[in-house]
């Protein structure tokens, strides 16, 4: 199993041309099946998030989310492809209105009893990334983490993040140039010959910049996590050796050119 997060399920696909399509959904998408496992559920904070490295992943995701959404008191937030409601909490927590979607009603169950057992005010619902049941600009704050990665019709998914997005969209992505890009090579051909694996996709920046560009708004900062891919980082299981590491490739610039996953904050210009 990846790292990575679950994903809100799609009635809609991207058609073969590349532009959002209403084709019949694929019940049989890895991003459908995988997190409707109950036993996936229960388990998958402790898989993302345990250990050294997990610990490290949560603190940098709940401060970078804190940085990018602020100020966060009374704004209405909505979290796209929620899952165990990680984001979510950490969002109310910070003062912020919130509402979660996702596709799994057994994720939802566990984001349920997470928030009930902190006592942080969420509403979760069962939703659509690619069809949104909310109003044009219905909250000031979006915000979706790997999501676009495995979401069939990733077009479609940021087009519904900035139509209901007021003012601020906050998504992440693994970036082409990066050590992501081969281990998502290798899942795609792992797929194509049978493997049981989550063949993401990766990004360039431009393009991610180019779709929410069309719809009105504008990157504001990006944060770049890792250098080395997340799994080493946790196969070694030494927190003090990664941020040894990765502080050394960045002072050489190297996480600016080759970091990934790309967490990006985006803005509504003025004009739209």
């Amino acid at each position: 199993m990846s790292d990575d997060r679950p994903v809100a399920a799609s009635s809609a696909i991207e058609t073969s041309s590349g532009a959002p399509g209403t084709r019949q959904a694929e019940p049989d998408h890895y991003s459908y099946t995988v997190y409707a496992d109950p036993a996936m559920a229960d388990r998958f904070e402790a898989m993302r998030f345990g250990g050294p490295i997990g610990a490290l992943l949560a603190e940098t995701q709940e401060r970078v989310l804190r940085e990018f959404a602020a100020p966060l008191e009374g704004r209405r937030v909505l979290d796209v492809g929620t899952g165990t409601g990680r984001a979510a909490l950490v969002l109310a927590a910070a003062g912020g209105r919130v509402t979660g979607v996702d596709a799994s009603p057994e994720m939802l169950r566990v984001a349920r009893e997470r928030a009930s057992a902190r006592g942080v005010p969420v509403t979760f619902e069962h939703g659509d990334a690619h069809a949104l049941p909310f109003p044009d600009a219905s909250f000031e704050v979006t915000v979706s983490l790997r999501v676009l990665m495995h979401t069939p019709g990733w077009r479609q998914c940021v087009a519904e993040l900035c139509r209901v997005a007021r003012e601020t969209v906050i998504l992440d992505y693994p970036a082409a140039l990066s050590a992501a890009a081969l281990q998502a090579c290798t899942r795609r051909i792992g797929r194509w010959i049978g493997r049981n694996v989550e063949a993401y996709r990766v990004f360039r920046a431009g393009a991610i910049a180019g779709e929410l560009a069309r719809h009105g708004f504008s990157v504001r900062a990006e944060h770049r996590q890792f250098v080395l891919p997340i799994a080493l980082h946790k196969a070694l299981g030494s927190r003090e050796r990664t941020e040894r590491v990765e502080g050394a490739l960045a002072r050489a610039g190297l996480l600016r050119m080759f970091g990934s996953p790309v967490t990006i904050v985006a803005d509504r210009c003025a004009s739209s």
